[in-house]
């Protein structure tokens, strides 16, 4: 002991460490005081050991002076590249007592002790949100801050994540060295072929302690807990609205900005988010992947075969909350609302007229064009609409779908039915202003209004 304290005889009151030499002593002490001396002038961080600032400034430089030697990848920490060597020897002498799973670190291990403790020591002082892993705090402050360290020296775009900015690079050099054994998909990283794997095999090793849903990735149950949490991390600088995923709040963001990055190289068109562009695509490739089991249809948006299966179970979740109709769709909600309203946002450009509908004012545009689109196979008479077509069909089939539930009698034309019921209810709705005189058909009133004109 007492050759122990002449090789070490600064010791620290607090914690008992001791040191051989004093100046060790001050610099352990400010891990007890909290003391970070060492701030870095690219982004402000600050830390407690200068060794350490001289660490974090290589992430701004890029700097990796350790060198694996058998396959000379770099790295800019000497503990990253003792872990790195591991991967070339195969060695893990670190294994969990629980489930005998062994790793190549002693940090690897205590972080992986976590999973089977549920502990998470790492706490946010800005949101409360808990961590098992430091760096993942780390990671997640900078989502309060803004700093983005990680700067691509090709492009200038900057991550607040490493492993972003490492996916990022690819897409400069283009290289993807990880295949699947299975189907030859090629990845571009190690953790992406992992969870690839997952596809084929079926595996969901996430599980959601409170409902039991399983996953195939930790980050899908990360955002899956916050369905049960209501946590919403992610906040928006601009309108300070907040969400529970950073994809979500990245997409949201491009409101403010108008950012549009996914284009159509077919004609041009610009979407902000990637799954409407995916979309869009399939306007110029016909491509329609959402099948009805029922009738066989097929739709380009799941979004559109899910309106679809309403008509064979008869749903229509969406009601006015005015006269209570039911519709199956919100579109068709939101054209029934100016029924109320009196709204008609389309408006013809050649004559001024008005309509409720989109749709109204394209075939409105017939009449001034003169373009009749829908033609009749027998006779080749046309038409502006459709209806208008399926009507004239009834010439040629005979088909008379509309009938009298008093004396059985049947129509070929809705209009038709209409007059015909005012024989049986006697409603005369055409009125002469002149005598007052009430008829059943407008065409009678029309040869009425004559006799006056005499």
């Amino acid at each position: 002991m007492e050759s122990q304290i002449k090789r070490k005889p600064h010791s620290c009151q607090i914690c008992g460490s001791a040191f051989a030499v004093h100046g060790n002593l001050k610099k352990h002490l400010l891990v007890h005081t909290g003391e970070k001396p060492y701030s870095c002038k690219v982004c402000g961080s600050s830390f407690s050991r200068n060794s350490t600032l001289k660490e974090h400034v290589r992430i701004h430089t890029g700097e990796k002076p350790y060198s694996c030697t058998v396959c000379r990848s770099a790295f800019a920490l000497n503990s990253t590249l003792k872990n790195h060597m591991t991967t070339h020897t195969g060695e893990k002498p670190y294994s969990c007592e629980i489930c005998e799973t062994s790793f190549s670190s002693l940090s690897g291990l205590k972080d992986h002790i976590r999973v089977h403790t549920g502990e998470k020591p790492h706490s946010c002082l800005v949101c409360g949100s808990a961590f098992s892993r430091k760096q993942h705090l780390k990671n997640h402050m900078r989502m309060h801050t803004g700093e983005k360290p990680y700067m691509c020296k090709v492009c200038g775009s900057s991550f607040s994540l490493s492993s972003s900015f490492k996916n990022h690079m690819l897409t400069h050099t283009g290289a993807h060295p990880y295949y699947c054994m299975v189907c030859k998909s090629p990845f571009p990283d190690k953790s992406r072929l992992k969870s690839h794997m997952r596809t084929h095999s079926g595996e969901k090793p996430f599980s959601c302690q409170i409902c039991g849903t399983a996953f195939a990735e930790n980050s899908s149950l990360t955002k899956h807990m916050r369905s049960h949490t209501g946590e919403k991390p992610y906040s928006c600088s601009i309108c300070g609205s907040a969400f529970a995923d950073g994809s979500t709040l990245t997409t949201h963001v491009r409101i403010h900005t108008g950012e549009k990055p996914y284009s159509c190289k077919i004609c041009g068109s610009a979407f902000a988010e990637n799954s409407s562009f995916k979309t869009h695509l399939r306007v110029h490739t016909g491509e329609k992947p959402y099948s009805c089991q029922i009738c066989g249809s097929s739709f380009s948006q799941s979004s559109i075969l899910k309106g679809h299966m309403r008509k064979h179970t008869g749903e229509k979740p969406y009601s006015c909350e005015i006269c209570k109709t039911s519709f199956a769709q919100t579109s068709t909600l939101r054209s029934h609302m100016r029924v109320h309203t009196g709204e008609k946002p389309y408006a013809c450009t050649v004559c001024g007229s008005r309509f409720t509908q989109k749709s109204y004012i394209k075939i409105h545009m017939r009449t001034h064009t003169g373009e009749k689109p829908y033609s009749c196979t027998v006779c080749t008479s046309s038409f502006s609409m459709k209806s208008l077509l399926q009507k004239h069909m009834r010439i040629h089939t005979g088909e008379k779908p509309y009938s009298c539930n008093v004396c059985n009698n049947a129509f070929s034309v809705k209009d038709a039915l209409n007059k015909h019921m005012r024989r049986h209810t006697g409603e005369r709705p055409y009125s002469c202003k002149v005598c007052g005189s009430a008829f059943a058909q407008n065409s009678t009133l029309r040869t009425h209004m004559k006799r006056h004109k005499l």
